[in-house]
C-alpha cells in the first residue's frame, strides 16, 4: 500500500518557482502512464492543425491527469485519492483539459453501463465542455467508430462497454437518481450562487458509495464576489488540506493562488508575476491580454478591478489589498476568540453598549454589543442581523450566503416586520436587566429609518428611557469611531466572537475620501450588506467615551466612602 500525503505544506514556494503543486508521484505508476496514453493522444480541434494534446498540454496538466488516473489500485478496483479540486484563473484551458480527461475515463472504464458525468452550472458552460469532448471523437477515425455522439442530448456512448458520458447543465432534477462513476463539476463558483445546490451535488455524487473506483473533480476559478454557499465549504476545506490543518489523503487540492505576502505588496498586479495563477501563460492565456484588461477595468472602478483580478489572476475578492477597502478588514480574522460567546461577553464585561443599523426590509438590521472586559479592558463584540424575506426577492445575489448564515443562526430571517425589532429589544432588554448598560448613551443608533427599534425599545415591552438612546452621526462625521475601530483591531484590543457572517460583512466595506476624513457607507460598498459593520461603529461611538462601570457605581453607592 503506498503512502502519501496530499498536503502541500511549502505551496507558496511551488506556486512562485512555477513547481507542481502536487507533491507525490503517482500511487500507481502504470495506471496514470496509461491514463496518460490516451489523454496524450486526443485532438484539440479548435487549434490549427488539431494537434494531439499530449503536444500541447504543459507539465501542469499531464501532471493533474497523472494524478487522476494514478490513483486507481487495478488489484483491489479502489480509487486511493477519490476527490480533486483543481482552482485556476480563467483561460488556462479547464474545458478542454476536463473534456480530455472525461472522454479518457469513458474509454478506459471496465464497468458496464458506467455512467460519467460533467456537472456546469449553465447550458453555455455545459456546450464549453461538451463540444471540445464531441470533436476529440469525430476527429479521431479510431474514437468515431468506437463512441456514438448524441449532439440533441449532450451524451457520448462507449459501444464497446455502453458506458456513457453526459454534459448537464445541473440541477437537483437532472441528477436525480443517477449513480455515476466519474464525476467533474466545472466552475463551481456559479454554484455556489446556487442554494439548492449542496443538496444537488449530495444527490450527483450519492452513487460513488457503491463505485469505489469512482472520483469526483472540482474545477473553478475564484468567484465575482466573495466565495459563498458550496463554493467556499469546497474552498475552504481545500485549502485546509493544502495547508496540513485537514488531514485527508483522499482529497487533492491544486490551489494556483498568490501567497498572501505577494497580496500584501500589491505584487500580484505586476505583470512579471501573472504566471503564478495562469500556468498556461504564453500558451492559452496572454500577458498582454490581462494586461490590457486590467488597464480598462482600472477605469471603471475598483468593483471592475476586483472582478478582473478574481477571474484573472485567482484572487478572492476581500483578499487583495484594494485602494478603497476598509484597513481594519486587514486585522478583523486575528482578533476571533474562539470560545467567545455572547453569554461570555455578558459574563466578562463591566460595561457593554450596544449600537444598532439599518431595518429597511429589503436591508439587514444589524446589532453590534461591545463590552469592555473587567480583567483586561479589552472591548468584546457580538453581532447578530435579521433579514426581512423580501431580501431574497430583490438581492438574489446575495440569497446563498444569507441562507448559509442563518443556517449558523448567525443572522435571523423573519416573515413579518416587527419580528426582527421584537428580537432585537429582548436582546438589549437581557444586557439591560444584567446591570451592565451604562445610564445613559448606552444605545447607539443610525437615526434614518429607524423609528420602529426606538418605538420597541421605549416601548411597554422594553421600557427603556429615552436618554439611553443616542443617534449617531453618520458620514464624515463617524470618521472617529471608524479610526478607533481600526486602532483596536491592529492592537488587538478589539475581540469578537469569530462569527462568519461578520467576516463576510467586514470584508465588504469599502471607505472614500470625506474632505479630511474617510468615510465608511453603503454606498460605497454597493450591494454589499454592511449594516453590522455600521452597527459596530455606532457601539464603538459610545464605548469609545469611555462610560463608567454600572457595577463599579453601585457598589459605592452602596458603601461610599467620605474624606
Amino acid at each position: 500500500m503506498p503512502v502519501w500525503s496530499t498536503a502541500c505544506l511549502d505551496w507558496e514556494k511551488r506556486v512562485v518557482a512555477g513547481s507542481s503543486l502536487i507533491t507525490f508521484p503517482p500511487l500507481f505508476p502504470s495506471e496514470a502512464e496509461g491514463g496518460l496514453a490516451v489523454f496524450n493522444e486526443l485532438k484539440v480541434v479548435d487549434m490549427p492543425g488539431h494537434p494531439a494534446m499530449g503536444e500541447v498540454s504543459r507539465d501542469w496538466i499531464k501532471d493533474f491527469v497523472a494524478s487522476i488516473f494514478g490513483s486507481y489500485d487495478p488489484d483491489t478496483g479502489r480509487r486511493l485519492i477519490q476527490e480533486f479540486f483543481l482552482l485556476i484563473s480563467k483561460k488556462n484551458t479547464k474545458s478542454t483539459t476536463a473534456a480530455g480527461i472525461m472522454i479518457t475515463a469513458l474509454i478506459r472504464n471496465w464497468r458496464t453501463s458506467a455512467e460519467f458525468l460533467i456537472l456546469a452550472p449553465t447550458k453555455e458552460i455545459a456546450d464549453n465542455s461538451f463540444f471540445p469532448a464531441r470533436d476529440m471523437c469525430k476527429y479521431d477515425e479510431e474514437l468515431d467508430s468506437l463512441m456514438y455522439v448524441r449532439d440533441n442530448i449532450r451524451t457520448i456512448t462507449n459501444r464497446t462497454t455502453g458506458a456513457t458520458l453526459k454534459v448537464l447543465a445541473a440541477d437537483s432534477d437532472t441528477v436525480g437518481g443517477k449513480k455515476a462513476t466519474g464525476i467533474l463539476v466545472d466552475e463551481l463558483w456559479l454554484f455556489g450562487k446556487d442554494p439548492k445546490a449542496q443538496n444537488m451535488l449530495r444527490e450527483a455524487t450519492g452513487g460513488l458509495a457503491s463505485r469505489p473506483e469512482g472520483f469526483t473533480i472540482y474545477l473553478s476559478t475564484q468567484a465575482d464576489q466573495p466565495p459563498q454557499g458550496v463554493f467556499r465549504q469546497k474552498l475552504q476545506y481545500a485549502r485546509g488540506v493544502r495547508d496540513g490543518r485537514i488531514k485527508d489523503n483522499k482529497f487533492l487540492p491544486i490551489l494556483y493562488e498568490f501567497p498572501q505576502k505577494m497580496l500584501e505588496k500589491n505584487e500580484h498586479m505586476k505583470p512579471e508575476n501573472f504566471y503564478i495563477t495562469n500556468p498556461n501563460l504564453g500558451a492559452s492565456v496572454d500577458v498582454e491580454f490581462i494586461n490590457r484588461l486590467m488597464e480598462q477595468a482600472a477605469i471603471e472602478g475598483e468593483d471592475s478591478v476586483s472582478s478582473a483580478i478574481a477571474k484573472h489572476l485567482d484572487v478572492e475578492i476581500g483578499m487583495a489589498r484594494l485602494t478603497d477597502r476598509w484597513v481594519g478588514g486587514d486585522f478583523w480574522l486575528q482578533n476571533a476568540e474562539k470560545d467567545l460567546t455572547l453569554d461570555e461577553i455578558l459574563r466578562r464585561s463591566e460595561i457593554i453598549v450596544a449600537g444598532i443599523d439599518g431595518g429597511g426590509l429589503d436591508d439587514l438590521l444589524g446589532l453590534a454589543l461591545v463590552g469592555r472586559c473587567r480583567y483586561t479592558r479589552h472591548w468584546l463584540h457580538w453581532g447578530r442581523a435579521w433579514a426581512h424575506e423580501i431580501v431574497f426577492e430583490r438581492r438574489k445575489e446575495l440569497v446563498t450566503s444569507l441562507q448559509e448564515f442563518a443556517q449558523l443562526k448567525e443572522i435571523a430571517i423573519v416573515s413579518k416586520p416587527g419580528d426582527d425589532v421584537a428580537e432585537l429589544g429582548k436582546i438589549i432588554c437581557r444586557v439591560r436587566d444584567a446591570g451592565l448598560l451604562p445610564e445613559k448613551q448606552a444605545i447607539g443608533v443610525d437615526a434614518a429609518g429607524i423609528g420602529d427599534v426606538i418605538d420597541e425599545l421605549t416601548g411597554p415591552a422594553c421600557n427603556i428611557p429615552l436618554e439611553m438612546i443616542i443617534g449617531i452621526s453618520q458620514g464624515w462625521r463617524l470618521n472617529s469611531a471608524i479610526k478607533t475601530t481600526e486602532r483596536a483591531l491592529a492592537g488587538n484590543t478589539l475581540r469578537h466572537c469569530g462569527q462568519k457572517f461578520m467576516a463576510y460583512c467586514v470584508s465588504q466595506a469599502k471607505t472614500e475620501p470625506r474632505g479630511n476624513a474617510i468615510a465608511v457607507t453603503k454606498q460605497a460598498s454597493g450591494s454589499a450588506k454592511i449594516d453590522p459593520v455600521m452597527a459596530l461603529f455606532d457601539a464603538v461611538s459610545l464605548m469609545a467615551l469611555n462610560p463608567a462601570a454600572v457595577s463599579s457605581i453601585a457598589d459605592f453607592l452602596k458603601d461610599p466612602i467620605i474624606t
